[in-house]
């Protein structure tokens, strides 16, 4: 039997322990009075974990065997969700899935192609068998060229295009049919980039595929929101792992840093935050289309 929830996002018995320890300071007569009852309050980890755990839930990581990937479904499974590692390196997987089980959480490996259709209904399939729902859904696959764009070639073009913004589209029609479906709804969580926002050279389709990434992000959020699905974007800044390794010579390493204010490329784990309040039911509650920059103030600049 589903849970229900309350239209603040909370659950049945986490809206009635909140109201248990909200006090209400009784006084009587029109002078200072007394107070007749002691206030009751929630510890601090009660509280956080009515705002952000996932508990029961299952979250799909689609690209939870890159290092992105791979520290938010850390992140999610610490906060107390089953996930399903899904991408198309076995070895990787399991890494993933150890790292998660040594944090004392739970986690699968399902091999996926994220381009393909069928390989994600079968994923969906796979995840739906442990409780009968999903709640969480992040697209992290990417794929990039640094080709610079009058030597791209076609193939490489339509690769990346496919591998970021197909494939996204492709997870959103499936898991998102399942969602829709569900009296809880659920949360999709797609993994945009900073130069959706900005215009970089040497990445030319990356950048327009992942900006098609967060238009699809906020039509979807539209679409879906009266059946209780939200869908947000997290769009990271600079993070060095694959989708960038190759363009990350010293002269754009200087130039990143010096127009990031925070002056630093980012740690995988300071994705994690964020990625647990959009996906967070209680959280999250009211966030639905938007495109979250944790950038470390790089798309704060202005020349």
């Amino acid at each position: 039997m589903e849970e229900r929830t309350t239209p603040n996002g909370l659950h049945d018995d986490a809206r009635q322990n909140d109201l248990n320890h909200r006090s209400l300071v009784l006084r009587q007569g029109s002078g200072r009075g007394r107070l007749l009852r002691k206030p009751q309050m929630n510890t601090p980890a009660d509280f956080l974990h009515q705002l952000f755990g996932l508990p029961g839930q299952v979250a799909v990581v689609i690209g939870g065997t890159g290092v992105l990937g791979g520290a938010i479904a850390l992140g999610l499974a610490r906060a107390g969700a089953h996930v399903v590692i899904a991408g198309r390196s076995p070895e990787r997987g399991r890494t993933s899935v150890q790292a998660i089980q040594e944090a004392g959480g739970t986690a699968t490996f399902f091999s996926t192609d994220a381009s393909v259709r069928t390989s994600l209904q079968d994923l969906a399939d796979h995840s739906q068998q442990f409780t009968g729902c999903i709640d969480v859904l992040v697209n992290c696959a990417g794929v990039n060229s640094a080709a610079p764009y009058l030597e791209i070639t076609d193939d490489d073009w339509h690769r990346v295009v496919a591998g970021n913004l197909t494939a996204t589209h492709l997870a959103c029609q499936v898991f998102g049919g399942i969602m829709t479906a569900q009296a809880l709804g659920g949360s999709i969580l797609n993994i945009g980039s900073v130069t959706a926002d900005v215009p970089l050279s040497r990445v030319f389709a990356y950048s327009a595929s992942k900006a098609a990434v967060v238009n699809l992000t906020k039509n979807l959020a539209r679409e879906w929101a009266g059946k209780r699905v939200r869908v947000n974007a997290l769009c990271p800044g600079f993070f060095p792992a694959e989708q960038n390794k190759n363009i990350l010579d010293s002269v754009r390493t200087e130039n990143i840093l010096r127009n990031t204010p925070l002056g630093r490329f980012g740690e995988p784990s300071e994705l994690v935050p964020a990625a647990i309040l959009l996906c967070s039911r209680s959280a999250g509650s009211f966030i639905t289309g938007a495109d979250y920059y944790v950038d470390g103030g790089f798309t704060g600049m202005r020349f």
